[in-house]
């Protein structure tokens, strides 16, 4: 059993003895500290949270302990239920509570569950914030309420109406667009809560020729949930079989967003990004984009060709929109579908990523598959690295900086990112697992398959 705590929250799977994975003594420790970050930053006896899920088989289990332990912490508690990661981001500024917790463990398997942490501004803690959390769990710095002084659940609704109600009023959404070009759109839920946000999302934008698959709200994913090609054949067979526009993938929590088009090949996740920042960066005249050292070189060149600034940041989204406020960016988002538009709220938000591309694809009028080919094109290859528990990942990456020395322009914001003239490999610790992460890019596939296969037997070789 794993147990994984950081600033971003407390992830791991479901079981196990007292001191092992995701169970209901560490869920109540995490949320315990979290109620008492959060009561001492608003200086309220009884701070508003909002608490939302996806749909993984651990929800309820787990929501039950988080809301029982918020109550007993003095906490209101205004519970969303099945909600995607920008609803329930979107809620706590709506509800102008003092912060919400998100159950998901977003792209992870059905075993796994965690506890995302929201300021009062819907968005992920910073640094430091995520850490006082954690001193406050190790340190048991808790006090619960009295008797008297328990908290109450105020509210047991939905916010997905208000939420898609703001992305049709956000600058570059055209409903009236979308539905004059009358599209036929396959999506995939993969059995998580996007099987209920992406109906009404599509029903509101007037898109009426709409199969669903995987749409059932289930929890139990038919496929492996990360939104990668190996995982999607069934929906490009799919798009190839009813003759459809395009199709839509997103993960368990709804904040990464894939697409599939006409042809049933995969657009790119990359891409996602970089072509609604294109279609945005046009209809403003410019402005300035963010993404994090993974993300691909496409979305800097897009920008400058419209005059912008381009920035890379961290991986995180708490260290990309801090990078977005610090440059005033028009865009940003992540490489792996995330789109964060700050025009609605800063957080990453497929829904919103498939208003404003389905805005975009009815105003070129161009397929999908063209539409893709004016970009610049990269090619990127992903692999990973399984770390055992003796393994200190700060050290390989250290070992790896120095031997790679003089072989490029290394870069140590977040692990070991270092560029070449026409390439670049990006070595990091995972946040959320036990693995070490290595992404490159260069002209071909081949040439990233072949530079990625480099550096995990580099990095395999120092595991003995």
């Amino acid at each position: 059993m794993t147990l994984i705590k950081s600033i971003s929250g407390i992830r791991g799977t479901i079981g196990g003895a007292p001191t092992d994975g995701l169970n209901p003594i560490s869920t109540a420790q995490f949320t315990a500290a979290y109620a008492t970050f959060i009561r001492t930053q608003s200086g309220k006896e009884h701070p508003l949270i909002v608490v939302g899920r996806d749909a993984r088989l651990s929800g309820i289990m787990v929501k039950c302990i988080v809301i029982g332990t918020l109550i007993g912490m003095g906490c209101d508690v205004i519970d969303i239920d099945l909600a995607t990661t920008p609803t329930t981001e979107m809620a706590v500024v709506g509800k102008r509570a003092d912060g919400g917790l998100i159950l998901t463990a977003s792209h992870n398997p059905k075993q796994w569950n965690a506890l995302k942490l929201l300021n009062r501004r819907g968005e992920f803690l910073s640094d430091i914030e995520g850490k006082e959390i954690l001193r406050l769990a190790e340190a048991m710095e808790i006090d619960f309420a009295e008797v008297t002084a328990l908290g109450r659940i105020l509210e047991e609704k939905s916010y997905l109406k208000e939420h898609i109600e703001a992305i049709l009023s956000v600058r570059g959404v055209d409903v009236e667009a979308i539905r004059r070009a009358n599209f036929r759109v396959v999506y995939d839920s993969v059995n998580s809560v996007g099987g209920l946000a992406l109906p009404a999302l599509f029903e509101a934008l007037g898109v009426t020729q709409v199969t669903g698959l995987y749409s059932e709200v289930t929890g139990d994913f038919a496929h492996n949930p990360e939104p990668l090609p190996e995982h999607l054949t069934a929906i490009c067979d799919e798009v190839r079989k009813v003759g459809a526009d395009l199709g839509f993938v997103v993960d368990p929590d709804v904040d990464r967003l894939a697409i599939v088009d006409e042809r049933g090949e995969f657009f790119g996740e990359e891409y996602t990004l970089v072509a609604i920042a294109d279609y945005l960066l046009k209809l403003n005249g410019g402005g300035n984009t963010v993404s994090n050292l993974s993300s691909t070189r496409a979305l800097r060149d897009v920008t400058l060709r419209y005059g912008g600034n381009y920035n890379a940041a961290a991986v995180g989204e708490v260290n990309v929109v801090a990078k977005m406020k610090e440059t005033n960016a028009l865009i940003g988002g992540e490489g792996n579908g995330g789109v964060i538009y700050p025009e609605l709220h800063y957080g990453r938000d497929a829904l919103v990523g498939i208003a404003l591309f389905l805005t975009l694809l009815a105003k070129d009028g161009r397929s999908v598959h063209t539409l893709r080919s004016t970009y610049p094109n990269y090619y990127m290859s992903k692999q990973r690295v399984e770390l055992p528990t003796t393994a200190d990942p700060q050290l390989l990456l250290d070992r790896l900086a120095k031997e790679e020395e003089g072989k490029g322009n290394i870069n140590r914001i977040d692990g070991v990112k270092i560029d070449f003239s026409d390439r670049w490999v990006h070595v990091r610790r995972s946040n959320t697992e036990p693995i070490i992460r290595i992404y490159t890019e260069a002209p071909t596939q081949e040439q990233a398959a072949s530079l990625a296969n480099e550096y995990k037997q580099l990095i395999s070789s120092y595991l003995g």
